[in-house]
């Protein structure tokens, strides 16, 4: 399942992407990355926006903004377990790669 379809199931049929970008003034590759970092940041004892930002270096309204498009934390918390992580083969080590590269972290 791509990432597209992923946020359509929580955020409604205009939530890809691209869609996301546009309503919040970033490039596609911005937005992914942010997703990425907010599912990674999500199930653990931190602000999840902050900690996210940190990664990142989007600000935190922003991905606050993020967090509001797709559902809220609810739907973030459903979000990121659907992702899942390296150790299930889920797409969110992928997102986690494409965040690191994009922001120099790897």
């Amino acid at each position: 399942m791509d990432l597209n379809a992923i946020l359509n199931q929580f955020a409604g049929n205009d939530a890809t992407i691209e869609n996301l970008g546009q309503k919040l003034g970033l490039s596609p590759e911005h937005v992914q990355a942010a997703v990425a970092a907010l599912a990674k940041f999500h199930p653990m004892d931190v602000n999840t926006a902050e900690g996210a930002a940190a990664e990142t270096g989007l600000p935190v309204d922003t991905l606050n903004q993020i967090i509001g498009q797709i559902g809220g934390e609810g739907s973030l918390g459903r979000f990121a377990q659907m992702l899942g992580d390296d150790k299930s083969g889920g797409i969110g080590g992928m997102l986690g790669d494409i965040a690191g590269n994009f922001f120099g972290k790897k």
